[in-house]
């Protein structure tokens, strides 16, 4: 019974809160319209002479900006090329052993073969060891000065590591 006398209760509150007199009620008029107020927006702008937006041209490029960058480039990167290959494992009608046998068949040559194997390796190598940086920002290094030599440590790992995978068959 109490839940019946709530459920009607609530029932009657909505109606009341969502009937047709609530648009008409609770209605303001506007003192503009959105066109007039755009229009006295750039009036203002065009007086003032201020650039349209600031943009990445009129910042000074930094290394842990470009670290930034390339840390989600390279996520960006990976996702796109996982998504990829999973599309193609679905689509292509041969299983994996069959498109690698056909590399294999290419005889390409060894220069070709490790450059690729580096451009594969890189972004997983780079995006790991920044990763990694990113996990020791626990306030030691928030300093501007040690932010940036901080920025230069997954540099070295990632091009050993990356130029390590070239070892392994």
């Amino acid at each position: 019974m109490a839940a019946s006398l709530l459920r009607h209760v609530g029932q009657r509150c909505l109606w009341t809160r969502l009937g047709p007199s609530l648009s008409v009620r609770h209605v303001v008029p506007m003192g503009t319209t959105a066109k007039e107020e755009m229009a006295q927006f750039w009036d203002k702008n065009s007086q003032s002479n201020r650039p349209m937006s600031p943009h990445i041209t009129i910042y000074k490029w930094s290394l842990p900006m470009m670290m930034s960058i390339g840390h989600r480039g390279t996520g960006v990167a990976m996702s796109a090329g996982v998504s990829l290959f999973g599309l193609a494992a679905l689509i292509l009608p041969e299983q994996f052993p069959y498109y690698l046998a056909f590399v294999k068949s290419l005889s390409l040559g060894p220069a070709l073969i490790y450059s690729a194997k580096f451009a594969l390796a890189f972004p997983l190598t780079y995006h790991t060891w920044n990763g990694i940086r990113h996990l020791g920002r626990t306030g030691i290094l928030l300093t501007l000065p040690s932010w940036v030599t901080c920025s230069r440590s997954p540099l070295l790992p990632s091009l050993t590591s990356s130029s390590g995978s070239q070892l392994l068959r």
